[in-house]
């Protein structure tokens, strides 16, 4: 809680407005929000875990505890979709200052489940698809129109997320390359490699990279329906021939480190999102990847 507060007291006001009571200051609340978030605890829940450990509301000077109704208002008012770029900025910042930076960003996307639900239930909806399959189909698109998709650049070094871009519904992955790299080399302009996997090739992405941001893009080649005919585009001929075969002990094999990343953070924060509708579902995997970065940055200072 005292790297959220010390984070959040830099980049976000005191309070969100002059009229309010002002029994918290937005430093404070972020701070508890993310210990709901590490902890994996609803609204109701982090209030019972702050309750019982009142020393560390004491630790960033909160005079009582937050009830769960002030939780709940508090990630709604925060905001994240416009101001995770900021805690984002200084979270890199620290980053850089210990030196914990490196020069590769490896891009991916994940899905997350919209609710949580047991390994029973998730048995008996296959036994009923295969039954009425038309039906299922049906029940299928419409759940996917509805996906949270989150999409990450990661540091392949240390692990920490430079760039997010949180979604609403299933599509492309290709889109999302440009946004993803501009955010991840303008906070970190000393990257010198991008990696990506099939989902993102595209000799536009490809242009935007080497050409705009001076990185040098390492994209399989894949994308589209398979064909005898060489793939349009110098670039895309270029993957094809270099990324051939076994990448294992070369620059393109530290790709996997966004799979290790994605996998942490469904291991350590939860593969399932608590939030109801999609805005709210968006700042919760925002919230997420910044529990992701103070966690690291804590795991660091121990070690």
């Amino acid at each position: 809680m005292l790297v959220a507060f010390e984070l959040a007291r830099g980049v976000l006001p005191k309070f969100f407005s002059k009229f309010s009571r002002q029994d918290f200051t937005v430093p404070q609340l972020f701070a508890c929000l993310v210990l709901k978030e590490h902890q994996r605890k609803s609204y109701r829940e982090a209030e019972a875990l702050l309750r019982d450990g009142e020393h560390w509301c004491r630790a960033i000077g909160m005079k009582k505890v937050p009830d769960h109704n002030t939780l709940c208002r508090a990630f709604h008012a925060l905001n994240l979709r416009r101001r995770a770029s900021k805690v984002l900025d200084r979270l890199v910042h620290w980053f850089a200052a210990a030196k914990q930076l490196g020069s590769t960003i490896a891009i991916d996307s994940t899905l997350y489940d919209t609710h949580h639900r047991s390994r029973h239930y998730e048995q008996r909806l296959r036994h009923y698809a295969s039954r009425d399959k038309s039906t299922a189909n049906a029940r299928r698109s419409r759940s996917l129109r509805r996906t949270p998709k989150l999409g990450i650049g990661v540091c392949t070094r240390c692990h920490l997320i430079l760039s997010g871009l949180p979604k609403t519904g299933m599509g492309s992955d290709a889109p999302d390359f440009d946004p993803l790299l501009f955010d991840a080399w303008k906070r970190h302009p000393g990257l010198r490699d991008v990696l990506a996997d099939a989902g993102y090739d595209s000799e536009m992405n490809h242009l935007i990279a080497r050409h705009d941001m001076g990185v040098r893009s390492l994209i399989k080649f894949g994308a589209g329906r398979p064909s005898k005919r060489p793939p349009g585009g110098y670039y895309r001929r270029l993957m094809k021939k270099k990324l051939k075969g076994s990448q294992r002990g070369k620059k393109y094999g530290q790709r996997a480190q966004v799979e290790t990343v994605n996998s942490m953070m469904k291991r350590n924060l939860g593969d399932a999102l608590r939030s109801r509708s999609p805005k709210a579902r968006q700042a919760e995997q925002l919230l997420r990847i910044i529990t992701h970065n103070i966690s690291l940055l804590c795991d660091d200072q121990e070690g």
